[in-house]
C-alpha cells in the first residue's frame, strides 16, 4: 500500500468520466491540497473557477461497476489562515415574505488558527464580539463519477455523492460510494473549516486544506446511496429535492443496510429504526438537498458492529 502526494494541474466543476489525473491501487493513501469553493489556493491565488473545483479524478485499480469505494478521511489540515462565508441566510431557507428583509449576500472573511483550533470573524459584528468557534474540518464535496457517462455539477449531488455539505464528513469518518465507472474516478474538494447544519448561508467557512484519504475497494457490495460511519454511528445519505425524497432515499438505504449486512428481518429493522434513528440535514441550499439517516452503533446487533 503506497502513499501518493497528488498536486493537481487542473480542477473540475463536474464529477464525470474524465481522464484520470492519478492512478492508485486498492488500499493506497492520497495526500492532496485542495483549493476553496471559489477556486483560490492556499496563497490566495485564483487557480480555477467555481463552483467547488475538484481535485481528481483518481482512478482506483480494479474498481468496477457494482463495487463500492471506501474512503477513509484520515486527516484534514488547514493550509490557509483565512476563510470566507456569505453574510446572509439563503433566501430559500426563510419564509418567502421575509426574503426582502435579509441583508446583502456580501462576503465575510474569517480567521483560521490551526494551532489554537479556532475560527472567528475577521471584522467584528455587533453582538458577536466574543464569538470564537471550534475548528471542525469537513469535506463539502466529494464522490465518484456517476452512471451513464453523465457529468454532474459540483453545485449539486446524487447517488455518486457530490456537494452534500454534511458535517459528518470529517477526519475519522469512513464513507462508502457505489462505483459506476471503471476505476471509480474519485473527486475531492470544497473543504470547510466549520459549517452549521444545512449550509444555510450557502457556504461553510470556505478555505484550502491538505487532505489525506485512504481509498479501498469492497467487491460486489450492493449499495445505492452513500453510506458512512464514525466511531459511534453508522449513517446513510440521500440526495434529492424535495427534502422528503432525500429523506426517503436515506431511510431506504439504511433499511437495506440493516436487512442486508446486519441480517435483521424487515420487522426487526423497522422496530429498530422507528425508535433509534436520528436525522441530520446536510444541505438545503443546493439544487439537490441532502438528508442523513443515522443510528448509534450501540443499538446494532453486537456480532455485526463495525470496527
Amino acid at each position: 500500500m503506497a502513499t501518493h502526494r497528488f498536486a493537481p494541474a487542473a480542477w473540475h466543476s463536474v464529477l464525470a468520466k474524465l481522464p484520470a489525473a492519478l492512478r492508485v491501487a486498492d488500499g493506497d493513501t492520497v495526500i492532496t491540497e485542495t483549493i476553496d469553493a471559489a477556486g483560490y489556493d492556499k496563497d490566495g491565488v485564483a487557480r480555477a473557477s467555481g463552483p467547488n473545483p475538484m481535485n481528481g479524478p483518481v482512478h482506483v485499480e480494479g474498481a468496477e461497476p457494482g463495487d463500492v469505494l471506501q474512503v477513509d478521511i484520515v486527516r484534514m489540515t488547514p493550509i490557509r489562515a483565512t476563510g470566507w462565508t456569505r453574510a446572509a441566510l439563503a433566501g430559500n431557507v426563510v419564509d418567502p415574505e421575509r426574503v426582502r428583509d435579509l441583508p446583502p449576500r456580501d462576503r465575510a472573511d474569517w480567521i483560521i488558527d490551526a494551532k489554537a483550533g479556532t475560527v472567528q470573524l475577521k471584522d467584528t459584528v455587533p453582538g458577536l464580539e466574543q464569538l470564537i468557534l471550534p475548528l471542525e474540518p469537513m469535506i463539502g464535496c466529494f464522490g465518484v463519477a456517476p452512471a451513464g457517462g453523465h457529468a454532474i455539477s459540483t453545485a449539486t449531488s446524487a447517488e455518486n455523492g457530490g456537494n452534500m455539505d454534511y458535517r459528518g464528513f470529517g477526519p475519522g469518518a469512513r464513507v462508502w460510494f457505489p462505483v459506476f465507472e471503471p476505476g471509480a474516478l474519485f473527486f475531492l474538494g470544497d473543504c470547510h473549516a466549520i459549517q452549521g447544519d444545512g449550509e444555510i448561508v450557502g457556504t461553510g467557512v470556505e478555505t484550502a486544506m491538505e487532505v489525506e484519504v485512504r481509498l479501498s475497494l469492497l467487491k460486489g457490495r450492493k449499495q445505492v446511496w452513500p453510506r458512512g460511519e464514525t466511531g459511534k454511528t453508522i449513517y446513510t445519505v440521500g440526495n434529492a429535492r424535495p427534502l422528503d425524497q432525500a429523506l426517503q432515499h436515506a431511510t431506504t438505504e439504511m433499511f437495506d443496510w440493516l436487512t442486508g449486512d446486519y441480517g435483521l428481518s424487515a420487522v426487526a429493522a423497522s422496530h429498530l429504526m422507528g425508535q433509534v434513528v436520528r436525522y441530520e440535514v446536510g444541505n438545503v441550499f443546493d439544487p439537490a438537498y441532502t438528508m442523513v439517516c443515522r443510528i448509534e452503533k450501540k443499538w446494532l446487533p453486537e456480532s455485526q458492529r463495525p470496527r
